[in-house]
């Protein structure tokens, strides 16, 4: 057999090339998996919280406009407490409706034909709604909030399906999902949403 036709034998230079090859090879891989494995970890976590503790919602609906538009995207709480004014969800009907807590158990509460609300006769401040309106009200006022519930209203006065339809009634504490407390899109609108 000629020169030109053998095959040659490899050299150390070319074992230890292949060798490091494979071993960079395996570490990208382990390097891989443990990247994929604490990203799938990490989302794990974010959902479990997401679900248990700081609900994402996107709004639909007009109850809360001018403060909340269809398409806003925010972060809630899990709570018991709910202080005046503060923005809370509730589900009703099979689906979640975001309302403000207007009164809270033990309060009286009475809506003038304008639609200005008085909670224990005093006129309640409402830097939040831009246009009153009597709206849906099919309860008689005034109206004392039962124990363990609370009085809540859209800031749409006109268009919002709230505690002031019988229909709705007031909203039991145990009923509440939480309260909201920041809007994390549009982007030009983000910010916190707490209570007065």
């Amino acid at each position: 057999m000629s020169e030109a036709g053998r095959r040659p034998f490899p050299v150390i230079d070319d074992l230890e090339s292949e060798l490091s090859r494979l071993s960079h090879r395996g570490k990208y891989r382990r390097a891989l998996k443990s990247t994929v494995g604490t990203l799938v970890v990490v989302a794990a976590i974010a959902v479990l919280i997401a679900t248990l503790f700081l609900p994402v919602l996107r709004v639909t609906g007009t109850s809360m406009e001018p403060n909340l538009y269809a398409g806003d995207i925010i972060v809630g709480i899990k709570t018991s407490r709910f202080d005046l004014g503060l923005v809370c969800d509730f589900y009703f009907n099979n689906k979640l409706v975001l309302t403000r807590v207007i009164v809270t158990a033990g309060d009286c509460i009475n809506i003038d034909d304008n639609g200005r609300v008085y909670v224990n006769d005093e006129l309640l401040n409402e830097p939040y709604v831009q246009e009153y309106a009597l709206g849906i009200c099919d309860i008689e006022l005034p109206y004392q909030v039962p124990d363990g519930r609370i009085f809540v209203m859209g800031d749409n006065r006109e268009a919002s399906v709230d505690s002031r339809s019988s229909a709705v009634g007031c909203v039991a504490v145990d009923e509440v999902v939480g309260k909201i407390l920041f809007r994390v899109w549009p982007f030009e609108k983000i910010g916190y949403l707490g209570g007065e």
